[in-house]
């Protein structure tokens, strides 16, 4: 029962991201509404709700959608465990659009990238550090970004242009996705194309904030991170992404795989083959990405 339970996992895990301790405290949490362009030879555009979370000494930027749902899965999740009869939880998880967990340390603003992949039937959180240092340039433009004063600022990254709103009503110099430097917070930031557009719809406290959701802690990460570089970092993702199940398939023989489970509909190898469509179309589902170019490695010092 418990290896099933770990092959059910992984048709999760890379959908909610974890990092870090439990630790309670409480943390400013800034809803921004992010629209965006999905496909390069498309212009339909979709929208999102991303989560900054900020505490005393860093921010979890990551997609709202795992978190939202967190108590629903709970609930459901321990009655499939105390019935140990298994329920296809996929028909009632929303799909997030976006798997990365981005960590910024407070006050050096080092950045850690994080996504999630298999390794065997274990979720493992990989993932890269980097220290970006924006040139932005701040203009004497100012305007009413929802309810805060703003001021605008421009910088080139990643390959696109990017005009930023910061407001220092809210005395943050941080921001959704990976932007930060400016002397207050982000609440409007959009590249000069369109493919993507965040913007502040509101916040709240968080009391007894803890980063784990219920799902990440039954699945039992923890709060390593291995680190590579980000070129192999890249590599590393990108095989993972092609083929999902590549280092938990030698362990699958033919007898598991022609197993049943109790209260779902075919075999464990049917249920492997829907989890592998599933992962392979959320990534296929984005082929414009934020950054469409990245910073050249540095350079060992001799």
């Amino acid at each position: 029962m418990k290896k099933l339970f770990s092959i059910f996992f992984i048709a999760l895990f890379a959908f909610v991201s974890a990092q870090n301790n439990d630790s309670k405290e409480t943390a400013n949490r800034f809803f921004y509404e992010l629209t965006f362009k999905p496909k390069k030879d498309s212009a339909k555009l979709e929208k999102v709700i991303m989560a900054l979370d900020i505490v005393k000494d860093k921010s979890i930027y990551r997609d709202y959608t795992a978190i939202g749902q967190d108590s629903i899965l709970k609930v459901q999740f321990d009655a499939m465990q105390k019935a140990g009869v298994f329920k296809d939880l996929s028909k009632s998880f929303k799909m997030p659009k976006f798997s990365e967990k981005i960590v910024k340390t407070y006050p050096d603003m080092k950045m850690q990238y994080i996504e999630r992949v298999a390794n065997g039937f274990t979720p493992m959180n990989l993932g890269y550090t980097e220290t970006i240092k924006f040139d932005w340039k701040i203009s004497n433009d100012k305007a009413k970004i929802g309810a805060y004063n703003a001021q605008k600022a421009t910088t080139e990254f990643g390959g696109r242009t990017w005009t930023a709103w910061f407001s220092t009503d809210l005395p943050f110099q941080d921001g959704p996705y990976k932007f930060s430097g400016l002397p207050g917070l982000i609440v409007k930031i959009e590249d000069q194309d369109k493919n993507y557009s965040w913007v502040l719809q509101g916040n709240k406290q968080v009391p007894n904030w803890e980063e784990l959701t219920y799902m990440e802690k039954l699945s039992n990460v923890g709060t390593k991170v291995t680190e590579m570089p980000r070129e192999k970092f890249e590599k590393t993702f990108n095989d993972f992404k092609k083929d999902p199940f590549a280092s938990a398939r030698p362990m699958m023989t033919q007898e598991i795989m022609s197993r049943t489970i109790p209260g779902m509909d075919g075999t464990i190898g049917d249920m492997m083959k829907k989890q592998e469509k599933m992962y392979k179309d959320f990534f296929n589902a984005n082929n414009n990405p934020i950054e469409i170019s990245q910073p050249a490695p540095e350079k060992k010092k001799k």
